[in-house]
């Protein structure tokens, strides 16, 4: 079944890819010299892969614009890419914000669903975020943490839809879209609150 991606839609799909990067490098920006190298690295591994995954699929959907070529591989990556992403960007949040001591020991055992993985993964660092948003006492960070993991969620479930139709393509591209936005406003909140002297 021939797909209906507009140029005009698939340079769409690279803004909220943007912004999500924009929003991950806020929050490393500010906390990488607090995090341990284990939580660092888990949270710039989940958020490379995110990003990642959403440029491949951006770029993917260009090429097929463009009448260049179907890889559908740069297409079919983006769902696994951006579960395993968003559970270790959570992960490694999360192992921050407990500050675990030195003896602890870490394992990473993928055996849930994909979807599950999203879910698990982005209620984690959401929480971890408004965790810290309240701390800082920024209510309307946590506002948008909060909104955007059910933009999260929204869009794991429309993932599972047919995306052929062009109209299906635009509803999850809005979705992202504001999801990221959001992310990256209580991001952004967060950074002029005073993140990196977070204790």
């Amino acid at each position: 079944m021939e797909k209906e991606y507009s140029i005009a839609m698939s340079l769409f799909d690279y803004i909220p890819v943007v912004i999500y990067l924009l929003g991950s490098w806020t929050i490393i920006k500010n906390l990488k010299n607090k995090m341990n190298k284990i939580s660092l690295i888990l949270y710039v591994l989940g958020a490379c892969l995110v990003g990642g995954a959403g440029i491949l699929k951006a770029t993917y959907k260009i090429l097929y614009a463009l009448h260049i070529g179907d890889f559908e591989w740069m297409s079919n990556q983006f769902f696994t890419n951006q579960a395993i992403g968003l559970l270790l960007t959570g992960i490694g949040i999360t192992m921050f914000v407990l500050k675990p001591n030195k003896n602890t020991a870490y394992s990473f055992l993928p055996t849930m669903a994909l979807v599950g993985m999203m879910v698990v993964g982005t209620g984690a660092m959401d929480a971890s975020l408004c965790y810290i948003a309240n701390k800082m006492k920024k209510r309307n960070a946590m506002v948008c943490f909060i909104i955007s993991f059910f933009m999260y969620i929204c869009m794991g479930y429309l993932s599972s839809k047919d995306f052929a139709q062009s109209y299906m393509n635009w509803i999850a591209e809005i979705v992202n879209l504001c999801g990221q936005v959001l992310f990256f406003s209580g991001a952004s909140i967060l950074d002029k609150a005073g993140l990196k002297d977070y204790q």
